[in-house]
């Protein structure tokens, strides 16, 4: 195996796949990154056996040369060193050649590397997906809907199907919750042609944060292709493979209130500003819970208080105030990042008493919807 490949290029191909390789891996090959080079280009694999991130570098694009490709062949290279080398080497022209088995030389300007690699026979194959259940969506869409929602997975893993984002579909509309059972975020889309004999599948938190790395904020499609145990992401020269979390995914739909005491609405952007400045004096004291109260004149209170510091008091004007005054406690962090996930937007606020779950959601539609438990504070 011998070719020539721009140096920036192969660092964007190895930033990707090194996503997926974990140094904690039990299987020692998947440390490394595998190396295809064929005629019409080159194909980085890197993999920690959940996620499998597979990139691919074609021979030219946009008339413009990347590879030169002297001989074919493959090989797997020791993923940390072989990325540490390509980001230090002096000049944008690397050579690489495999040589009497699996020496790989590695040069740059004046500088030459010599690495053992491992036979790429012995790298694990990818996972079969056949593409008959497959869906498209735009990439800055469904970077929104991971933003907004995957903030909200449970990180213990006394119950791992929590640690990832529910996915159901129904008819032409997706549903994408997640929970870790003291909130809830759920995005919904429509999206034309979606699966019929697919309902309900978990992705892994962990991967959708991977994956969100990955997209672009472009309106370019993405496919997606979901079977029994795998998902497959496709976007521009990039395949995302992610294994799907087992177990039933609690139904989330009752946790839902039907009817409201208090409706509020505010401007998020004020709001959360608020939040941030009373959790100032919360942060110190145990889970950082900051106090909300509603007075008459349209106007909510947000109050901390932590003995041993201080205690801080503001007064927000708010747009609408329909209903029963309410006193109601929750952690400053949760609802931080529910009003970062509606972004900016006019915010309706809707509770059903002081120990009742309350929701948050735009003003414009219910695309978004943010669920939280309150604190008991005595």
């Amino acid at each position: 195996m011998k070719f020539d490949i721009m140096r920036d290029r192969l660092l964007d191909g190895l930033n990707n796949v090194m996503k997926a390789v974990s140094s904690k891996t039990t299987i020692p090959i998947l440390t490394g990154i595998k190396i295809d080079v064929t005629d019409e280009g080159m194909t980085l694999t890197g993999s920690d056996a959940d996620i499998t991130i597979q990139t691919f570098i074609p021979v030219e694009e946009d008339g413009e040369q990347l590879i030169n490709i002297s001989e074919t062949g493959s090989i797997v290279l020791q993923a940390r060193m072989f990325n540490e080398i390509v980001r230090k080497l002096p000049t944008n022209d690397v050579e690489i050649q495999v040589a009497n088995g699996l020496q790989t030389h590695i040069r740059s300007g004046k500088s030459e590397f010599h690495l053992i690699g491992s036979d790429a026979s012995e790298y694990p194959l990818l996972p079969e997906v056949s593409t008959d259940q497959q869906f498209t969506m735009p990439a800055d869409l469904l970077k929104a809907i991971i933003r907004e929602t995957v903030f909200a997975v449970a990180t213990s893993e006394s119950r791992p199907v929590l640690t990832g984002v529910n996915w159901q579909i129904n008819g032409n509309e997706l549903n994408c919750i997640a929970t870790d059972s003291h909130r809830l975020a759920r995005r919904k889309v429509s999206l034309e042609q979606l699966p019929a004999d697919v309902n309900s599948v978990v992705i892994p938190g962990k991967s959708l944060n991977e994956l969100n790395k990955i997209l672009g904020d472009s309106t370019n499609p993405v496919q997606i292709v979901i079977t029994s145990q795998q998902v497959l992401f496709k976007a521009d020269n990039v395949l995302f493979f992610s294994r799907l979390l087992e177990g039933n995914y609690p139904e989330t739909s009752r946790l839902i209130p039907e009817e409201y005491k208090t409706n509020i609405t505010i401007n998020g952007k004020s709001l959360l500003q608020a939040i941030d400045r009373a959790s100032l004096l919360a942060r110190e004291d145990r889970n950082n819970v900051v106090r909300f109260e509603t007075f008459d004149d349209n106007i909510v209170e947000i109050s901390s208080n932590s003995p041993e510091i201080g205690k801080v008091e503001e007064q927000i004007q708010v747009e609408t105030l329909e209903g029963e005054n309410l006193k109601i406690s929750f952690s400053a962090k949760y609802m931080m990042e529910a009003l970062k996930a509606i972004d900016g937007q006019d915010v309706v606020i809707q509770f059903t008493g002081a120990m009742r779950p309350f929701i948050l959601r735009s003003v414009h539609d219910d695309a978004i919807l943010q669920l939280i438990l309150p604190v008991r504070t005595y």
